[in-house]
């Protein structure tokens, strides 16, 4: 594998545009995934009511979509470092495609009882099998760009996830809603193989650009690496409250705020662009600063004080309007969505250029382990003490990331 310390337009034979072309097909392969994981939880209002779901129903379906991702990421990532970044792009995406086949197949309301059963069957495979576009994707961005760019480009990449949501908050709930979730899952198929197209035209292993490009060894194997370990974990937990805000925003939106789906569709689509504007922006910062765990110690303790003011700002007897809680749930979305980029290039950096497929799944598999987590506990947090309870266990849950994120080190800042 290549040295991820060398700029690519350095080397002989890599023509230094190319890179940019790498990065487009791992942003289109993220994204198109992202609206799988991301966009379905958005349709949580339609998708309950067209299958008949209670919440407990529903966060079983919609954790599974995570659990398979969970499951998956560790081993798509040892796959990549091995096989390569390519081959396992395309087996991932038209494995997904393939399960959203299944899903518009055998998985439509109106089906009978069985109709949830492959919706769960459904769901965990698409997740088990489009969980290889992120290590995959990760590891060609890392040995494409050089430390002066990596931070940016990996925002870049992680800014696929809002828009991948974005896509989802504001064409799948009406699609779902007017044409049916056979639509649904038409569409986001649809955008899989072109992403299949995208990865065919332009993807190709940075050593076969550069024959003589030598791989170096790392100091530690990932796996045995407690700062991988560390920053695997912390990215991992900083996970739940974003993920309770997407797969149940609308539902908080709706019942306390009373809410209509498009005001609903138009918050959590506001979410996800600032998310995307927030990523790209905090990955330049950092590579110029040279400041990246600074900021993921931030980003923790100030999604930790947004949520415990949007559980404040719940609780029953408080007269607050609508477009408090609007605003709040934006701008919490938003911080606790800035920081992927940044977070997944030290945690390539801390595992070396060998293993940067493995580290990447690694943090991936904590990430939709904790997605799954979540998604069974909110509903038991309802039962319990309602909306408060959701937001302000989650605040806890961010609190608790920030000791994880190791302090400060020294690192030249690019010029």
């Amino acid at each position: 594998m290549s040295t991820l310390s060398t700029h690519p337009a350095t080397l002989p034979g890599r023509p230094s545009s190319h890179r940019w072309k790498v990065l487009a097909a791992g942003v289109a392969a993220n994204a198109s995934f992202s609206a799988v994981f991301s966009g379905i939880p958005v349709t949580s209002l339609v998708l309950r009511s067209d299958y008949h779901l209670s919440n407990a129903q529903l966060g079983l379906a919609l954790g599974l979509l995570s659990l398979g991702v969970a499951l998956g990421e560790l081993p798509w990532g040892v796959l990549t470092d091995r096989l390569g970044d390519r081959k396992v792009l395309l087996a991932g995406l038209l494995g997904t495609s393939a399960a959203l086949c299944l899903l518009m197949a055998m998985a439509r309301p109106g089906q009978g009882g069985s109709a949830f059963v492959w919706l769960c069957v459904g769901l965990t495979l698409a997740g088990l099998l489009g969980g290889s576009v992120n290590g995959a994707s990760g590891r060609a961005i890392m040995a494409w760009f050089a430390e002066g760019e990596r931070g940016l480009a990996m925002s870049i990449r992680q800014t696929a996830v809002p828009l991948g949501g974005g896509i989802g908050a504001l064409l799948l709930p009406t699609l779902a809603a007017r044409a049916g979730f056979g639509a649904v899952y038409g569409f986001l198929m649809t955008l899989c193989m072109t992403s299949v197209a995208l990865v065919l035209l332009w993807l190709r292993e940075a050593h076969e650009a550069s024959p003589s490009h030598t791989a170096t060894a790392p100091a530690m194997p990932a796996l045995r690496s407690p700062l991988v370990w560390r920053l695997a974990l912390g990215t991992g937990l900083l996970c739940a409250p974003q993920v309770a805000l997407i797969s149940f925003g609308g539902i908080f939106l709706h019942e306390v705020g009373q809410a209509g789906l498009l005001l609903i569709s138009v918050l959590l689509t506001l979410v996800q662009v600032g998310a995307a504007v927030a990523r790209i922006a905090s990955g330049r910062w950092t590579d110029r600063r040279g400041q990246r765990r600074p900021y993921l110690r931030a980003c923790a303790l100030g999604s930790a004080l947004l949520f415990l003011l949007l559980g404040v700002s719940s609780l029953s007897g408080l007269s607050v309007s609508l477009q408090w809680l609007g605003g709040v749930l934006v701008v919490a979305g938003v911080v606790v969505s800035a920081w992927h980029g940044v977070a997944y290039t030290e945690l390539a950096v801390a595992a070396g250029p060998a293993q940067v497929g493995t580290a990447l799944g690694l943090g991936n598999s904590c990430v939709f382990g904790v997605f799954f987590l979540t998604a069974q506990a909110i509903p038991l947090l309802l039962q319990w003490h309602g909306w408060p309870a959701v937001w302000i266990v989650t605040a806890a849950v961010a609190l608790l990331v920030w000791p994880l994120f190791p302090p400060a080190r020294k690192a030249p800042a690019s010029r």
